[in-house]
């Protein structure tokens, strides 16, 4: 059994899909690991360390790639890289299928079996597989961070002999496990914390992390949740009533965190022009859903932007990728964690279960076809 760990082709992706400490692992299961030369410099990550976990350094993604049984990577490869694996590789990585059908088809035609990630279904034996949720809680720790830096004042209250520095008040938009992880990190900063989701089961985290909760709690409200625990895109009449409330808010807060995602569609806009320009001077907006659209109206993909009035719109993409050497250790585990489940303990051999429910809930292509129902080509 060998295992490839190929290094990213997006210039802006720092992470890496294997750390020392999973290469042992997978030692351990029996595998050849082969590593590309390179492939975590950006995460803190020399060749050399790779070497002393016991993994080949290849000079490139060819060589590297080279009959390799399951490859690792983040992001889903490019077209020109596909030729390199061989027919029937596993492919595992954050493979951003909605949107992207001609790229899921490029795989099938590859003849490779890709695994996306992030379609793990939310069970309790696939949490520690959890790339969502392992990448988002970093997301929403840098978020507060980056507000922190961009914001030109102190956040939590201060009493000095030259008078008192009032704390700041922070507002979290969307409670899931980055805007919880927000919350929790705005908190021990010192600044005052109120967040709002339209998830009833939001309330009580938010509650329980010391902030003020802030919704229009109607029927429709209670009953916002999918049964796999994501948000539900709410009626335009409930949007209004929220947007009023929150407008009214927002036009007190020093810095506002939007997290809201809704899978495989564009970012609910969340903040209009209005309201941002209803904001004081010197306010700040980071918004984590740039790379789907954004949640603020304005928002520009990697750029902070300025309004007029001196209020700032943080749009870093890839916010994960800030914290690199971190987000790939977890995501590194994530993925070791579900490779596991693919190897036979005893021959230390391949032995991919195809109906697991973890497999057919992230298999995206096998065989030479797209097989999972929610990509398949439509028929004319």
């Amino acid at each position: 059994m060998r295992i490839a760990v190929l290094s990213e082709t997006d210039p802006a992706e720092p992470r890496v899909a294997a750390v020392p400490e999973t290469v042992k692992k997978y030692k351990a299961l029996g595998a050849e690991v082969t590593v590309q030369s390179g492939a975590g410099l950006k995460a803190g990550v020399p060749d050399a360390e790779y070497e002393a976990a016991g993994a080949s350094i290849a000079p490139d993604a060819k060589a590297a790639a080279d009959g390799a049984d399951i490859v690792l990577r983040v992001r889903r490869p490019a077209a020109e890289e596909l030729p390199a694996l061989k027919r029937g590789a596993i492919v595992i990585a954050i493979m951003d299928p909605y949107g992207h059908e001609a790229e899921v088809k490029a795989m099938a035609d590859a003849g490779v079996s890709a695994i996306a990630m992030e379609l793990m279904p939310r069970i309790t034996r696939a949490q520690v597989m959890d790339v969502l949720s392992s990448q988002a809680n970093l997301a929403g720790y840098r978020a507060v961070v980056d507000g922190a830096a961009v914001y030109g004042r102190a956040l939590p209250m201060m009493m000095t002999a030259a008078g008192t520095v009032p704390a700041a008040r922070i507002f979290v938009m969307g409670a899931g496990v980055a805007g919880l992880q927000a919350i929790a990190t705005a908190r021990r900063m010192g600044a005052v914390v109120t967040a709002t989701d339209v998830r009833p089961a939001a309330k009580e985290q938010v509650e329980s992390l010391g902030a003020k909760f802030v919704a229009v709690e109607d029927d429709e409200f209670k009953q916002a949740e999918t049964a796999g625990g994501y948000a539900k895109e709410m009626s335009a009449e409930y949007k209004k009533k929220q947007a009023e409330l929150v407008a009214s808010h927002i036009a007190k807060q020093d810095i506002v965190v939007t997290t809201a995602l809704i899978p495989g569609r564009p970012a609910p806009k969340l903040v209009t022009a209005d309201m941002v320009a209803a904001m004081r001077p010197g306010s700040v907006l980071v918004d984590l859903a740039v790379e789907r659209g954004g949640n603020v109206e304005g928002v520009k993909a990697d750029e902070v932007v300025e309004t007029e009035k001196g209020v700032k719109i943080v749009g870093y993409a890839n916010v994960p990728g800030r914290l690199a050497a971190t987000s790939s250790s977890l995501y590194a585990r994530n993925l070791y964690a579900f490779v596991e489940t693919l190897v036979d303990k005893t021959s230390k051999a391949l032995a991919v279960k195809w109906d697991d429910e973890l497999v057919k809930a992230t298999c995206l292509t096998r065989d030479g076809a797209v097989v999972h129902p929610n990509f398949q080509p439509k028929a004319a």
